[in-house]
Order: C-alpha cells, then sequence, then structure tokens
C-alpha cells in the first residue's frame, strides 16, 4: 500500500488507511500491519507485532502489547507471559491450536531509564488503543471465533469500553458488544480475566494462576456446549 511522504505518519492516530482491502485474510492483514503507522509507537517499535493462528479459530485471546520479546521476535505471547498463557490454557482444556492470539496494540509501548538499557513496558493510551482498533476488528471479521477473551484490563477497555474493570466482571460470559460491520459476526461472548502478566507479577503466584485457569475453563464450557460462569 503506498502513501505520499509523511501521509499518515502517526499523526491521526488512525490505523485505518494502511488496511488492506476488505477480503483480505490473514496473510494480506500482517503484510499491511507491518508498513502501518497509524500511530506514533511505530517510531520507537521494532516491528509490528500482528496476531498468529489459525483462521478457523475457534477462540481469540486478547492481550494488551507485545512484550519486548514480542517485539524483537515478531510474535506475540512467546515471552515468559506466553508460556503462562499456554500452560493455563492446557490446564484448562482449550487447545493452544484452536486459540488465535493477538494485542489490542500491536507495537511495544515501552521507556528506557536514564543509564540503562532495558526497555520498560508501558501501558497505551486510550489513543493509541483507538488508532489499533481497526486491524483488531479485521482479524476479528476474518477468524470470526466463538469465544473473544480479553486478557486484562486494556484488552477489556479496548473492547467494552474505558469503564471496563477486570476485577469486576471476570470469570463470566458477557454478552458480545458488537464491533461495527461484520466483525465478530457469530461471537458467542466475551470471557474477562486477568493478563497472564499478572501471574508473574504476583507474590504468591499458585493463587492467582489458578484463577487464570478457572477463567479460562469457563471459556473451554462454552466452546463444549456448557454455558458456565467461574467457580467460586
Amino acid at each position: 500500500m503506498e502513501t505520499a511522504p509523511g501521509e499518515h505518519e502517526g499523526q491521526g492516530h488512525d490505523a485505518t488507511p494502511f488496511l488492506p482491502r476488505r477480503r483480505a485474510g490473514l496473510p494480506g492483514l500482517r503484510r499491511a500491519a507491518a508498513e502501518c503507522r497509524g500511530c506514533p509507537l511505530y517510531r520507537n517499535a521494532t516491528q509490528t507485532v500482528f496476531g498468529e493462528g489459525e483462521a478457523s479459530a475457534r477462540v481469540m485471546l486478547i492481550g494488551e502489547q507485545p512484550g519486548d520479546q514480542e517485539d524483537r521476535q515478531g510474535r506475540p505471547f512467546v515471552g515468559p507471559a506466553g508460556k503462562v498463557l499456554m500452560r493455563a490454557l492446557g490446564e484448562a482444556g482449550i487447545d493452544p491450536e484452536q486459540a488465535y492470539v493477538t494485542n489490542a496494540v500491536k507495537h511495544f509501548k515501552f521507556t528506557v531509564a536514564e543509564g540503562r538499557k532495558r526497555r520498560i513496558h508501558q501501558a497505551p493510551n486510550l489513543r493509541e488503543m483507538t488508532a489499533c482498533r481497526p486491524w483488531l476488528h479485521a482479524e476479528l471479521r476474518v477468524v470470526a471465533p466463538e469465544v473473544v477473551v480479553a486478557l486484562g484490563a486494556t484488552a477489556g477497555k479496548s473492547l467494552l469500553g474505558p469503564s471496563f474493570r477486570v476485577t469486576e466482571r471476570r470469570g463470566a460470559l458477557l454478552p458480545w458488544p458488537g464491533p461495527d460491520g461484520d466483525s465478530g459476526r457469530g461471537v458467542r461472548g466475551l470471557v474477562a480475566t486477568i493478563h497472564p502478566s499478572a501471574v508473574l507479577r504476583a507474590k504468591d503466584r499458585e493463587p492467582v494462576y489458578r484463577g487464570l485457569v478457572a477463567d479460562l475453563r469457563v471459556v473451554a464450557g462454552v466452546l463444549d456446549g456448557r454455558r458456565g460462569t467461574r467457580d467460586a
């Protein structure tokens, strides 16, 4: 996709001009996203980190943004939090091969402390989430999952609005908010839970991890035809 020099270079906080034609599948979306300049985050990130998985996936898991390792490798959920997520999916009875994983924001946002090299994660703001939302809607249109999982506050806010709180709404099948157009057609509902990085940050990891698994078991129940809620 060609643009004039300087055109759409993150000035309008909108990825829409960079999307390919509507009939594009995941490979076409991924190629187009690699050239996205829809917000300023592309300037410091190594690369766009697009979603990964099959278009036939039954569940779509949406995180916040790529982390340091994801930014370097160009793949979502390949760092420590991704390992936690894959383990939790297996324990919950969800085949990771049936999951499409992506993030609400496709570029790594970070800061570097003076005199240090380590890149420290920064949460994306509302404008950055809004700018990247067209990519998420495009992924939903192509994959058309049965269940969507919001991993953490940023993903939840991207789908349900800025007032969303994970602690208030986690572990239950919520009505699908229905993004614009045919994005998310056929989705039976949304389940919100913590981001797997919360397990890594916890002082006592085991109960936090068990809570994540319990939430994902709700998803497994929906996929199995059982409409359930999280065990107390």
